[in-house]
Parts: C-alpha cells; sequence; structure tokens
C-alpha cells in the first residue's frame, strides 16, 4: 500500500553521477519524494536536521568522515531516523559499523535497480531491510572472536607491507609482540598466513584499501 503522503527521502553520496543515477531510479516511485542532496557528512547531518526526512539514503564512504559516523550524528539529534545505507562495500564489519551507529538497511550501489524501491517502503514502513549475504556474514562472524584494537592496527601496517620488525618501531613495541599480535590475528581470523589474513581483512572492512580504491601491492581478491 502506498503512502498517503510522499515518503520524503535524503540522498547522501559524494558522486553527482550516482546521485542522479538514484534519483531518476525514484522517479519512477510515485509515492516518493526527494527532498534534498548531500555530498559530506556535515551536509547529512545539516540536511537531516533540516529537512527531517522520512528516508536517507547514506554512502559509507564520504570525504569528510564516515558514513557510519554521520548515520551515529543524525541519529544523536534524531533517534528515530531511518537510514539505508549504499554501498559498494558488503564486508561485516562495515556493515556491523552501519548497523551499530543507527542503520536500518544496506544494500549494494549494483542492487540498487532491482531492490532500492522495496527497500525504501520496508524501512518506511518500521521495517529492517539487510543486504541476505551481509546478514549471513554478521551471523557468522557472532561466533568468532573479534580483533582488538592494537591487532587491527597491526593488521593494517602489515597490509602496506610491513615487516615485524618496522610494526614494532612504529608502535614502539617488541617485534616478538608483534609476532604474538600477529599470531593471534591469523588464530581468530582463520587465516593461513599473514596474507590470507589481510584479504580477509580487507573483504571484511576491517581494514581499508588505499584511498584510491587499489589493493596494497601484490594482493587480489
Amino acid at each position: 500500500m502506498m503512502s498517503a503522503t510522499p515518503i520524503s527521502i535524503l540522498m547522501v553520496d559524494d558522486h553527482p553521477i550516482f546521485l542522479e543515477g538514484v534519483a531518476s531510479a525514484l522517479e519512477a516511485m510515485a509515492d516518493v519524494q526527494v527532498v534534498g542532496q548531500a555530498g559530506t557528512g556535515a551536509e547529512a547531518i545539516a540536511q537531516h536536521r533540516r529537512l527531517r526526512p522520512d528516508v536517507t539514503l547514506m554512502d559509507l564512504r564520504l570525504p569528510d568522515m564516515s558514513g557510519s559516523e554521520a548515520i551515529a550524528a543524525i541519529r544523536k539529534d534524531a533517534p528515530a531516523a531511518r537510514v539505508i545505507v549504499l554501498t559498494t562495500y558488503e564486508g561485516d564489519a562495515y556493515a556491523a559499523q552501519a548497523i551499530r551507529a543507527g542503520a536500518v538497511g544496506y544494500m549494494l550501489k549494483s542492487a540498487v535497480r532491482h531492490e532500492l524501491q522495496d527497500t525504501i517502503r520496508s524501512v518506511h514502513a518500521g521495517r529492517r531491510r539487510i543486504l541476505p549475504s551481509v546478514a549471513c556474514a554478521l551471523a557468522e562472524q557472532m561466533h568468532t572472536e573479534s580483533l582488538s584494537p592494537r591487532e587491527v592496527e597491526v593488521l593494517r601496517l602489515a597490509a602496506v607491507g610491513n615487516t615485524n620488525q618496522k610494526i614494532g618501531d612504529h608502535l614502539g613495541l617488541s617485534e616478538g609482540t608483534i609476532k604474538t599480535h600477529m599470531k593471534n590475528v591469523l588464530a581468530k581470523m582463520q587465516a593461513k598466513d599473514r596474507t590470507h589474513a589481510v584479504l580477509l581483512g580487507i573483504q571484511r572492512g576491517i581494514i581499508s584499501m588505499s584511498t584510491d580504491g587499489r589493493l596494497p601491492p601484490g594482493l587480489r581478491l
């Protein structure tokens, strides 16, 4: 059943072409009205405070902050805010961060054409819509031990090619301590070696790729 009044939408993404594509897809929905657009987290927070949209579509990668940080700020100001994440990242760590921040929808940008309309209507009606593959990954990770902040930092430094000695020098720790951290990382992630751990870390969103979207040298997904 369609809403008596249009569902107001705020779109947040720093890629104008993608915003245009989403806006075009939403034009086909008689019960939806785009009321605002934002290209940064700060703009999204300000626009949400001013417009109070029914649903916000949020990218996770913004120029000034992460989408999860923007979601948390929006939800702090408006606890009932409904936010759907539209992203290229399928990793469970990305999803977990967004959901902890308050997102009630999570879908891939590649699925916009086929799933966005139903997702918007479901979220507006008070339901959650999480990408099935992400929901499964989250469920699986509930039974595994999370990496500590220090272990994440060690993995991040290993991802860009640092040796244990260099990681230790950077963090002010001994090489032996770094070896212990890396051993714990491999065990928790069920990785065969450090390269496998880095790949898993990137796939799951525990660590990020370089700012230009490239993998560290020598790695392939």
